[in-house]
């Protein structure tokens, strides 16, 4: 089950916007929130991508199609993926 949650939060740092952002200002709080949301992650899950040198998410997501893309127009970090 925790697989599944960590391969959520690489796609959503990957292709939401917003919540790349919030993860750049504020990673704790943002890995804090995603949890509270509902995904459950282990502590090596969320050391391991603490660990991950921040600029990873957004070259990764300028290699995402735009189309995959959400573009920020909602609340940074928030629980819904629409």
């Amino acid at each position: 089950m925790a697989q599944r949650n960590i391969e959520i939060l690489i796609g959503r740092l990957i292709t939401d916007e917003a919540f790349r952002s919030a993860f750049r200002r504020h990673p704790v709080a943002t890995v804090t929130r995603f949890v509270e949301c509902g995904y459950d992650l282990t502590t090596v899950e969320v050391a391991a991508i603490r660990a991950t040198a921040p600029d990873v998410w957004e070259r990764a997501a300028e290699h995402i199609d735009p189309r995959l893309q959400k573009a920020s127009f909602t609340e940074e970090g928030s629980c819904a993926d629409d």
